[in-house]
């Protein structure tokens, strides 16, 4: 198949087989060495997707991470395929499958495309924001179809079959892009004995050299660029990364990165598919150049509209001349080279369209020389054509850009290029929250100069010219030597190659060319290809009020998106700065945040997926739960007995042996799970008392206390009992889901804020196997495990601990109790838990003992009122909600966290949700959990919620059915009726109660 738009020279290409690939099921001829989007142009394809909301025709706009259309979905298999790659950016492998990721049935032949003609009067900007409000009942039909609408590409259902790893480095320096102020930069680091890491996303490096045409005066260039790779390759100090991104900057010298490493190979390649890199580095040096700016003008959208420096690189790169007649518009001189790119391939330059008054250097000399004419004081102010430009109307336009004055012109064409200058790509240096400046000079934001520890050379900076850019990154590199300490006796590597250059007359500032007609009366011009945001949609968000950049943002899409900006934002910027009859500096810009480009899941997770993602833990006495066929909760991430059926049992009728066993006799639970936080230190007494609502001070060594511990908004958080070990020794126990962030929440307030008490913490949950014995026979069952110690009442009393041998092991043992009757939980260390279960076990035999698992558990603690952090709380309930004011310190020293704000006017209100008791009128009827709560069962729909069911329960030892719940001003409405209606239609009657259903006095815990 013949690649019409291939010449015979030129080129970065493998040209000695050519490879075969798939586009929206079309196979296509390419060669090693061509991107997605070089080898659709060399095949002379137009039409690559279609526009997000309009659905209009788009075409190849870019060569690089700025493609706006050009994306698709790659693979041909479910698992292995992948959305929204650019197709600039991936390379082309044999057998490559693709395909559009917009268009139905075909990308030609789309049925949206009419509906998108009459849709720029129906859907403005922000249309979103002012329909599909109503009618309510329509609310799940808009959202169904809305959400159909959104997204690109489809996601993978089936499990990915490819690996991904992580490495962690630690450098002195970090270079982010490859190009000429990059490899310069390193160069003058050579000798310097410092560990440097080159990254570039690019298959290869060299930047902007790799783009230059290789007939002409740049052998010396070339012949650097060569030198540079060979002696960094061969340095055992560098490492250089190709094909890899740097996604994101982060405090303290802090990058994320990532490499594809067989991306590039084939769609089932072995190894690592991609490599997630964490860098931390003594100094960054951004050398990430710029990106070229388009004109926005009429119709610009239309295939064959392209970025000029992209037509160069898509010639001298890839050999590939993507049309025969060129329109150029520039409003500089640099994009002159396109025009004489595009001559020297033997293809015809209609003209070069400069909006300049009277440019007149030696670029543009050597234009006319070539026999191009060239058009000053003009613009192309519309182009036209339906899938793809067949003519452009060429206008004169004002001095200072701002209107048409005078009649237009015709050029027949099939290629525009267009040049408004260049934007540094500042992106990762804002990523930490540092504002990029305005730079009249360069017509565009650069990085903010107070950015720490990190250096920026080259384009990022604005600074363009070729020569220039060699001389920055070269003293960059020297600046680095020197205040890193590395200077050495050899001389610093910091020649560069003689550069014959042109010199540049200044730019002109013209972001929005106009148009014959007023903006919103004009065809389409877009300043955001990847979101269809129109100069138009700009103009009506200021006049609907939107002023700040970051509210014109949001309310046109504008930079939304994986484009993030990167061709949109300042011509956005500088149109919002016209209607507002602002600067750009008054305007700003709006706030770039990682990702830089979009960055698979898969890289993300690395290898840390299935059990490594998630894994799944154990208790010591697992397998003899498995061995009495437990069914299986998933709490946190432990496998805890949920509960233990008999042959031909239900799960009812399980619970209920299991809760009457235990209130009854003795059942025993592996309470294993429940975090464990060992706190030491001469303040940890302190610490407590900041951290608890509670008092500490005066807990004895031997004595436990049951402690709440709220967040910085007053809302309660976890609970747990915390028992003293010695002065300065505690163990707090904690919910076992909510260990890992207890631990976070202890260090960050010790690491942040009291750095100076003297107090450390440690994770012990799996040090310790726990079994919990409740029930009125747990002492005699532990008295026959303890060889005589005296365990009675006066001896052990309830809220205390201590230690004891247990069946021959060393134990603590804490008497507490979460079920409300007589309760021992037995701490050993973990190796000896599954020896000391089956003791237990054996001694309990004439008692009858009864394993019980966490639904039985629930049952007992809510017939005594006791909470579950996280279940019966949700973030947003105090202690004074909870009906718990009995725990909160009244004359404690220090201001514990979250007491300031129980004063806020919204927690103290009188009609806030709070936890009661519920007992259906149908005593036989269990409430479901989650159900919300109504005062009044008549009202139409949407009702009123006034609460809702946190824990529901049929309760044996009581007969009934109980529930637990939060209902607005509940601790007020005792013995008041609340109603539950359900989605089958029934309502559930119930009367608020007290929340403690069972030995309200707690006399058996007591005895």
């Amino acid at each position: 198949m013949k690649q019409i738009n291939r010449i015979s020279r030129l080129g970065r290409l493998d040209r000695s087989r050519t490879i075969p690939f798939v586009f929206n099921g079309k196979t296509y001829m390419g060669y090693r060495g061509d991107t997605l989007a070089s080898a659709l142009l060399a095949n002379g394809i137009d039409v690559v997707g279609r526009s997000f909301k309009y659905s209009r025709p788009r075409g190849i706009f870019s060569a690089g991470a700025e493609e706006p259309n050009a994306i698709v979905q790659v693979g041909s298999m479910p698992n292995t395929t992948i959305p929204n790659l650019r197709a600039t950016q991936t390379e082309l492998y044999t057998n490559l499958v693709a395909s559009s990721v917009s268009g139905w049935p075909s990308v030609e032949h789309d049925a949206m495309a009419c509906v998108g003609k009459l849709a720029g009067r129906m859907m403005p900007a922000g249309f979103y924001y002012k329909t599909f409000m109503q009618p309510e009942k329509m609310w799940p039909t808009y959202e169904k179809y809305i959400r159909k609408a959104a997204g690109l590409g489809k996601a993978p259902e089936q499990p990915d079959p490819d690996i991904y790893d992580k490495m962690h480095h630690h450098c002195d320096v970090l270079i982010v892009g490859g190009g000429p102020a990059g490899l310069a930069a390193a160069k003058a680091l050579i000798g310097s004995g410092l560990k440097v890491i080159v990254v570039d996303e690019q298959n290869e490096f060299g930047g902007c050299l790799l783009s230059i045409n290789s007939e002409q005066d740049s052998c010396q260039v070339l012949a650097w660029l060569n030198d540079t790779l060979s002696t960094l390759y061969s340095d055992d100090n560098f490492t250089l990364l190709p094909r890899t991104t740097v996604f994101g900057s982060y405090d303290h010298n802090f990058l994320g990165a990532v490499e594809r490493r067989t991306d590039h190979l084939s769609e089932c390649a072995t190894g690592a598919r991609q490599r997630l890199h964490r860098i931390r580095t003594k100094k960054t040096i951004l050398a990430t150049g710029a990106i070229e700016r388009p004109l926005v003008y009429a119709n610009n959208d239309l295939p064959g509209c392209m970025l000029a420096s992209a037509i160069s690189t898509y010639i001298n790169r890839y050999a590939v001349v993507p049309g025969n007649n060129l329109i150029l518009m520039t409003t500089n001189d640099y994009a002159y080279h396109t025009a004489l790119d595009w001559h020297a391939s033997g293809r015809n330059v209609e003209a070069i369209i400069d909006t300049r008054e009277a440019p007149n250097g030696p670029l543009v000399q050597l234009a006319r020389e070539s026999g191009i004419e060239v058009i000053t004081g003009h613009a192309v102010v519309e182009a036209k054509g339906s899938k793809r430009v067949r003519s452009v109307l060429v206008a004169p336009i004002s001095v200072d850009g701002k209107k048409v004055t005078g009649k237009e012109r015709e050029y027949l064409c099939d290629t525009v290029a267009s040049s408004g200058g260049w934007s540094p790509t500042v992106h990762l240096s804002c990523h930490t929250g540092n504002k990029p400046i305005w730079c009249e000079n360069v017509l565009g934001f650069v990085p903010n100069p107070t950015a720490k520890e990190q250096h920026f050379v080259g384009g990022v900076k604005g600074t363009y010219r070729l020569s220039d850019v060699f001389a920055e990154g070269s003293e960059c590199g020297v600046a680095i030597r020197e205040l890193l300490g590395a200077l050495d006796h050899h001389d610093y590597v910091t020649a560069t190659p003689k550069i014959d250059e042109h010199l540049e007359e200044q730019a002109m500032a013209l972001y929005c060319v106009p148009h014959m007609h007023a903006v919103s009366r004009a065809p389409k011009q877009f300043v955001d290809f990847q979101n269809d945001v129109t100069a138009a949609g700009i103009e009506l968000a200021i006049r609907e009020g939107f002023e700040s950049i970051e509210h014109v943002k949001r309310y046109t899409a504008m930079g939304f998106g994986t484009e993030q900006g990167k061709t949109s934002n300042i011509n956005g910027m500088a149109i919002v700065a016209r209607l507002l009859n602002k600067n750009m500096a008054e305007v700003g810009t709006t706030i770039f945040r990682p990702m830089y480009t979009p960055v698979t899941f898969g890289a993300l997770a690395g290898r840390d997926v299935g059990q490594l993602f998630d894994p799944t833990r154990f208790t010591p006495i697992h397998q003899w739960h498995v061995e009495q066929q437990a069914e299986f909760e998933d709490v946190g991430q432990w496998k805890r007995p949920w509960y233990f059926p008999l042959k031909g049992e239900t799960m009812q009728e399980a619970l209920n042996r299991e809760c009457l066993a235990t209130r009854n006799s003795v059942g025993i639970l592996d309470a294993s799970t429940l975090g464990k936080i060992d706190i030491q230190g001469k303040d940890a007494r302190e610490f407590l008392n900041r951290v608890y609502t509670n008092a500490w001070s005066k807990l004895e060594p031997g004595r436990c206390r049951y402690g709440i511990m709220c967040k910085d908004d007053g809302m309660i958080f976890d609970d747990g009992v915390t028992s003293c070990i010695s002065d300065n020794h505690f163990i707090m126990t904690t919910t076992s889901g909510g260990a890992a962030a207890v631990l976070d929440w202890l260090e960050l307030w010790h690491q942040t804020e009291w750095p100076e008490l003297d107090v450390y913490f440690s994770s012990v949950t799996d040090q310790w196997a726990t079994m919990t014995i409740s029930g009125p026979n747990s002492r005699a069952l532990l008295e026959k495990l303890v060889d005589g110690k005296d365990i009675s009442n006066q001896a052990f009393p309830y809220m205390s601990w201590q230690r004891m041998n247990v069946a021959g092991v060393d134990a603590r043992v804490f008497r507490i109790s979460f079920t409300g009757e007589l309760s021992f939980e037995i701490n050993v260390q973990a190796n000896y838990g599954l020896y000391v279960w089956q003791q237990i076990f054996a001694a309990g035999k004439e008692f009858e003992i009864t394993p019980y698992g966490t639904e039985t558990m629930h049952i007992l603690r809510a017939e005594k009122g006791f909470i579950i952090a996280g279940q019966d709380t949700d973030g947003s309930m105090s202690p004074q909600d909870m009906g718990m004011n009995w725990i909160i310190g009244k004359n404690k020293p220090f201001s514990f966290l979250g007491k300031r704000s129980w004063q806020r006017q919204e927690n103290v209100r009188s009609d806030r949700k709070q936890f009661v008791g519920l007992l259906t009128k149908n005593p036989q009827q269990v409430l479901p959990e989650g159900a919300q709560a109504v005062f009044d069962p008549s009202e139409p729909i949407p009702m009123t919620m006034v609460g809702h069911v946190t824990s529901s329960y049929f309760s044996p030892s009581l007969g009934h059915s109980i529930a637990l719940g939060v209902i607005e001003g509940g601790l007020s409405r005792m013995g008041e009726t609340v109603y539950f209606p359900l989605a089958n239609g029934e309502t559930v009657e119930a009367k608020i109660s007290n929340s403690v259903f069972y030995d309200p006095q707690g006399e058996r815990q007591n005895v």
